[in-house]
């Protein structure tokens, strides 16, 4: 089993619609027909927009724990004030004689549980949103949601990973694809742990640019192999040109070049991919091409890798 993690240095650059694109291929595939889906971006999954699930299992996702004062026991000393370094406590609405946690502030250090004399403070699990586990005209696919402001999107997606990763072992599926989440913190991290490979959706802009060398240190520290697909290549020539030589200089293969096509956004709004609505289309073109190039790559990698260790 295989699992691929289609990542950026932001959003908006087009990962949610490659995915549902290789999703349609492979449903289409005998060979690749069993293939697990991951929406890893728990802050803002879209990935289920596109596939349109038509059943799901909801489970609720527990995080970390927060700060709750009996207000019958406080006896108001102020002493968790004192040691609060994120301002959280106050006094009481309904009680001014005692205190207070404010949820949003806290921490969850627990500093005022030990420094409370009263035995006041416990630290209560707090339930931080939902991971789903749906069915999709193109297979099975975990997602979640994040409550907003809530924290662990990384703890929530290991958790949404490691259900898709026992599905894909108890089913006999032959490839997870992630549809990684932007920007390069602890989300991207969990996302891409362990995986086969990276593959880099890059757009031709100064700040996409930017991006692509930050999310490409990251696979490089987690010893990913990468690959790059240029989106969007022809509106802006030159910095498609400067995302070439930077993966030269790297030694990093460029596998696509996507131009702008309209039928891209226009079949997302419908709820399809491109395949199912404009099969013709220049970007499904180019889409079949670096679906079937990712695939020997990783292939030829595997083979190479079983070589040297033989």
């Amino acid at each position: 089993m295989k699992q691929f993690v289609i990542l950026s240095g932001k959003g908006g650059t087009g990962k949610t619609s490659v995915c549902a694109a290789f999703a349609w291929l492979c449903s289409n595939n005998i060979a690749t027909e069993n293939t697990t889906y991951v929406d890893a971006d728990v802050d803002a999954a879209n990935l289920s927009l596109v596939l349109q699930p038509t059943s799901s299992e909801q489970h609720e996702f527990w995080g970390g724990s927060l700060a709750e004062i009996n207000e019958n026991k406080c006896g108001g000393c102020g002493a968790c004030v004192q040691v609060c370094r994120y301002d959280a406590i106050f006094p009481s609405k309904s009680n001014p004689q005692a205190m207070w946690v404010d949820q949003i502030a806290c921490d969850g250090c627990a500093a005022c549980v030990y420094a409370c004399p009263d035995d006041a403070i416990q630290m209560v699990k707090q339930q931080e949103g939902f991971w789903y586990r749906s069915q999709t005209r193109s297979g099975v696919i975990f997602h979640a949601e994040l409550f907003p402001g809530r924290d662990n999107s990384g703890k929530l997606v290991t958790m949404v990973r490691q259900q898709a990763r026992l599905h894909a072992e108890d089913n006999g599926s032959p490839l997870i694809i992630i549809d990684g989440p932007p920007g390069i913190g602890c989300p991207v991290i969990s996302a891409c742990a362990g995986v086969d490979h990276g593959l880099i959706i890059a757009e031709p802009s100064q700040a996409g640019i930017h991006d692509l060398k930050r999310i490409i240190s990251t696979l490089d520290h987690f010893k990913v192999p990468s690959t790059i697909v240029i989106n969007k290549s022809d509106i802006y020539p030159q910095g498609s040109e400067q995302i070439r030589q930077y993966a030269s200089e790297h030694e990093l293969e460029v596998i696509g070049e996507i131009p702008f096509d309209e039928a891209i956004p226009n079949s997302t709004l419908q709820g399809k991919t491109i395949f199912e609505l404009f099969p013709d289309a220049p970007a499904a073109k180019e889409l079949r091409r670096i679906w079937s190039k990712l695939t020997e790559l990783v292939s030829d990698r595997e083979k190479d890798y079983g070589t040297k260790t033989t």
